[in-house]
């Protein structure tokens, strides 16, 4: 009888496991991006960390690495010297990082200076959390990254902290 009993529980305890784990997967794999994501990207005009309204649509026709972030995400905040120096490795080729901050103008501003990030940096608020959306970000996770191709197309979504080789790789298979 006491074993029957431990093979039921040990079978119980596998089952919620295996469901936490289904679980778990399918709420933090990005959703596949709404077809109209990019085309709402082009169409915004938002404020960068210097205060000067921007419309988005001026990097239209380059490959984007469009970054979703927050200063008080600390894996945010923790990829920023890589996306920086992977900026500054790949502007000259046609590649531009966009940060979009889901917080305040004055929060990205201040962030913007004391860290002397060199890629636009924008303050979207909330608006920037339903665009991240858009582009199968359903939980809302910070940091999310996408890339888009040159032809305005969703190549690939990254959920959770960059590993910044893959995202090189990625961007250097769109140049080829």
């Amino acid at each position: 009888m006491k074993q029957h009993f431990r093979v039921i529980a040990v079978l119980t305890a596998l089952l919620f496991i295996a469901l936490g784990a289904v679980i778990a997967h399918q709420k933090f794999t990005p959703t596949p991006a709404k077809d109209h994501a990019v085309q709402q990207l082009w169409a915004l005009k938002l404020k960068d960390s210097h205060g000067k309204e921007q419309a988005l649509q001026q990097w239209q026709g380059k490959i984007v690495v469009l970054n979703f972030w927050a200063t008080w995400c600390k894996p945010c905040v923790q990829e920023m010297p890589e996306l920086q120096a992977l900026h500054q490795e790949l502007q000259a080729k046609n590649v531009q990082l966009l940060g979009i901050g889901i917080d305040s103008p004055s929060n990205i501003s201040e962030f913007a200076q004391k860290h002397q990030i060199s890629y636009p940096l924008f303050a979207a608020g909330m608006e920037g959390t339903a665009l991240s959306q858009s582009f199968g970000n359903q939980v809302g996770g910070l940091p999310y990254t996408a890339l888009v191709d040159q032809d305005g197309k969703i190549a690939k979504t990254y959920m959770g902290r960059l590993n910044i080789e893959d995202l090189r790789r990625d961007i250097l298979n769109l140049l080829k």
